[in-house]
């Protein structure tokens, strides 16, 4: 087997096939041997060019029909990764947990505790849940991550009121929903808003990015089935891990 990054047999100028989609079959080849595993960065491109004796132009061609075949998935400023064998399912416009996102897409999440705390509420805050300012807010801040992999920077508050006993609760793996829903307070529905931005130090180190890469911050307030506001959250995720499936309709005019 060839090491990560050497591929065997090399590109033959002589075959009938084009260059790029050989190219494309050696680090397929590579792949599939285990040669390089979910989550491995690429050598650099120029790097790639010299073993492979092709042309930039040429690599990329590859590279790109890789991303689309889901293959490959590139980071801006930091190269080409291996992705998972489930990268091509977009997430769900349905109200799910990220623990629940996880499992339908066949991977193991996990969490990296950054805050838990309870503290007063601001007046924005209290406004955006409707209590009143100073009531005390539970408060969640977490990487989220799937199959070790940082997807984005969660961050939940929820009025202190409607938490039950989390003593002993490990965040890292446990799911607020659930712990929501065990209450009797299920989020039902949810008001979103998503926008682009892109990404400070703070969060660029937690999700593994370069700072001003593209992010996805999503605020969120959900609903319990009597219309109670149960959790107010800024969710902030890396621009190249995040895809949203959701569809339009024209009312009637």
């Amino acid at each position: 087997m060839a090491n990560p990054g050497e591929f065997e047999p090399p590109i033959r100028v002589d075959y009938p096939d084009p260059l790029w989609i050989q190219a494309v079959r050696l680090i397929r080849d590579q792949i599939n041997s285990g040669s390089l595993t979910e989550g491995m960065r690429l050598p650099p491109e120029r790097e790639l060019c010299q073993q492979l004796g092709i042309s930039r132009v040429t690599l990329r061609k590859a590279l790109t029909q890789l991303v689309d075949d889901g293959v490959l998935a590139p980071s801006h400023g930091r190269g080409w990764y291996v992705g998972t064998a489930n990268q091509d399912r977009d997430w769900s416009n349905d109200l799910e947990s990220f623990s629940e996102t996880a499992k339908r897409m066949g991977l193991e999440p996990s969490s990296e505790v950054v805050t838990v705390e309870e503290r007063p509420a601001s007046l924005d805050e209290a406004e955006s849940l409707g209590v009143a300012p100073g009531t005390p807010l539970f408060h969640l801040d977490r990487v989220r991550l799937l199959a070790d992999v940082p997807i984005a920077r969660d961050e939940t508050l929820v009025p202190a009121a409607l938490m039950p006993d989390i003593t002993g609760v490990d965040f890292e793996t446990a799911s607020l929903f659930s712990i929501l829903a065990d209450a009797g307070l299920a989020p039902e529905r949810a008001e979103s808003t998503i926008q682009a931005r892109a990404a400070d130090a703070s969060l660029a180190e937690s999700l593994r990015m370069q700072e001003g890469e593209p992010i996805l911050e999503m605020h969120q307030i959900a609903y319990a089935a009597d219309d109670r506001k149960v959790s107010m959250s800024r969710i902030r995720y890396a621009g190249d891990r995040y895809r949203l499936r959701t569809g339009f309709a024209r009312g009637a005019h």
